[in-house]
C-alpha cells in the first residue's frame, strides 16, 4: 500500500468562529498529503492533470487551534483512469505530546477520487503503465516496508512588520 502521513499544526486560519477547525481545512490538508505522496513517488508532473471527481468526508471529532493534525493518505484503489485516496485525520491534543497515543482520536475520515485527464479537451485517459505502478507502490529502488513516509509540515510563519 502506498501511503504518506503528514503532520500539521492546526493554525488560527484553519479554525472558524467556534474555535475548532473549519470543514474546508480538511481538503487542504488532504491535498497537501497528496502533494507529498506524489512528490515522494516521482509523480510531481501529475499536478494539473488529475482533477477531482468525488470527495467525501465524515467529521468525527473537533480539532482545536494548537492541536496537531496527523493526516494519513493512502492509495485505496487505482482504476483504469482514476485513483481513490483514502484518508484518516487524527487529532493529537495540544496538551499532550506527539508520542502520547492516548491523546490521538480520529477527527475525520473519507475519500478523494481523481481522474487522469492529461489534456483539457479529451476527458479521462487510462493511466500510463509506469504511473499506475508508481501509484501502487512499485518502484525498483524501494525496499519492502518502506511505503509509508511521515512528514511534519509547519504552519506558514507570520512576520511582523
Amino acid at each position: 500500500m502506498t501511503a504518506v502521513i503528514v503532520e500539521r499544526l492546526v493554525d488560527w486560519q484553519d479554525t472558524d468562529a467556534a474555535g475548532h477547525y473549519h470543514h474546508s481545512t480538511v481538503i487542504r490538508w488532504v491535498e497537501a498529503a497528496e502533494a507529498a505522496l506524489l512528490e515522494a513517488r516521482g509523480l510531481r508532473w501529475l499536478f494539473g492533470t488529475i482533477p477531482r471527481v468525488r470527495y467525501e468526508v465524515d467529521y468525527l471529532d473537533r480539532l482545536w487551534f494548537g492541536d496537531t493534525a496527523s493526516i494519513e493518505l493512502t492509495v485505496g484503489k487505482i482504476g483504469r483512469s482514476s485513483v481513490r485516496y483514502d484518508f484518516v485525520i487524527r487529532r493529537i491534543a495540544a496538551e499532550h505530546g506527539l508520542d502520547d497515543a492516548v491523546a490521538r482520536t480520529v477527527a475525520a475520515r473519507g475519500a478523494l477520487t481523481a481522474v487522469y485527464a492529461p489534456d483539457s479537451q479529451g476527458g479521462a485517459r487510462p493511466w500510463p503503465t509506469d504511473t499506475a505502478a508508481a501509484l501502487g507502490g512499485e518502484s525498483a529502488s524501494e525496499t519492502a516496508g518502506a511505503d509509508t513516509k511521515t512528514i511534519a509540515l509547519q504552519p506558514t510563519p507570520i512576520l511582523e512588520v
